[in-house]
């Protein structure tokens, strides 16, 4: 194991993510994930107490691909975007099967009025895994520095 080469391809990885988010190609999110994987929103006083509960919730790439489509064809809400500021990852855990890294993000949302504000900050808490010599998230959680949320967050952090 090279932490090295492993820490330029987590800054690799989460650089294609945000990129996605913020490139509207919303599609190809859920191939970010393992096929069981766990994504979730919460803040920073929940992840504290160990609370599971989460704003947004998905124990599979399936879950998140039928968020995706829904933001597509079902749910109404204004159009806006994100840009998102990721900071270097953290590695917290190494072993055989996993990397576990913490990454802070900043998210600025660009309403298609035309202000725009910072919408969240915090860090990921994941767990990667290498599936088919390819980085995977088998877990990332969003951890917001904030505990009150906006309504609007209908777009994946």
């Amino acid at each position: 194991m090279d932490v090295h080469h492993d820490l330029i391809e987590l800054c690799t990885f989460n650089a294609a993510y945000a990129d996605a988010i913020d490139g509207d190609a919303l599609e190809s999110w859920p191939g970010f994930f393992t096929e069981r994987c766990h994504y979730r929103i919460t803040h920073v006083e929940n992840h504290r107490e160990g609370l599971p509960a989460g704003i947004v919730y998905a124990d599979s790439r399936a879950m998140l691909e039928d968020r995706v489509a829904a933001l597509r064809e079902a749910n109404i809400y204004e159009r806006h975007r994100y840009r998102h500021l990721l900071g270097m990852p953290w590695i917290t855990g190494y072993g055989q099967a996993a990397i576990e890294a913490r990454t802070p993000f900043m998210v600025a949302r660009i309403m298609a009025t035309g202000p725009t504000e910072l919408f969240a900050t915090g860090a990921y808490h994941d767990r990667f895994v290498r599936e088919g010599g390819r980085l995977l998230l088998a877990e990332r959680v969003a951890v917001c520095d904030s505990t009150v949320t906006d309504t609007l967050l209908a777009l994946p952090l």
